[in-house]
């Protein structure tokens, strides 16, 4: 891609971007707009109470007939918690956050044998949690009850352990799942060295 320069200034109170290619670029606002509410989850009612721009012009901008201002372009962005010159690169917006493992949040429970590592994002906390779990054998995994009706969801990836919920108790080994109330006592135990993943589902 040739190297440009893109400066944006407001004239006439609408926005102006000055590249060799502002039509382009300005096309791809109203899609790409569109496309951030709808990852968020969010209809045209909270974008406007979130971005104190009126529904009837975050309506408009997204169908493409009304340019916005910088100032309502940068109050839209913010309220949809995306960057806003990622919304006026030319290339294919990238909605991959990539989490590195030397940068994964661990808990060490050495003294049961089991380390924990977050992969969910800590938004979803109390939600849908993820985790990759790895015990060494005899390590053991205690849980008290959460919210009424959470579930969790452990699949092993390697070794075999022993998953115990309420009173009922299974062995599962690489490849298996189990699937479980949480919302009463739990534990899981490893009978080999083992690694799995756990999701967490609350009601």
């Amino acid at each position: 891609m040739k190297a440009r320069t893109l400066t944006a200034t407001q004239r006439h109170g609408q926005l102006s971007v000055m590249t060799d290619e502002t039509d382009a670029i300005l096309s791809l606002l109203p899609a790409r707009l569109k496309e951030a509410r709808r990852v968020q989850g969010l209809s045209l009612d909270a974008v406007a109470k979130l971005s104190g721009v009126s529904r009837s012009m975050v309506s408009q901008i997204e169908r493409g007939e009304s340019s916005p201002t910088i100032a309502t372009l940068w109050n839209l962005t913010r309220a949809l918690q995306v960057d806003f010159a990622g919304l006026l690169e030319d290339g294919p917006a990238s909605n991959i956050e990539v989490l590195r493992t030397a940068d994964v949040p661990s808990i060490e429970n050495r003294g049961a044998g089991c380390t924990i590592r977050i992969l969910s994002a800590p938004e979803e906390a109390g939600r849908h949690e993820v985790y990759e779990l790895r015990f060494v054998e005899g390590g053991v995994l205690d849980s008290q009850a959460h919210r009424r009706g959470a579930r969790e969801h452990l699949t092993v990836i390697d070794g075999r352990l022993s998953v115990t919920s309420g009173g009922a108790t299974e062995r599962i080994g690489q490849g298996d799942t189990a699937r479980y109330a949480a919302d009463v006592p739990h534990r899981i135990e490893a009978l080999h060295p083992s690694r799995a993943f756990l999701v967490v589902q609350d009601a």
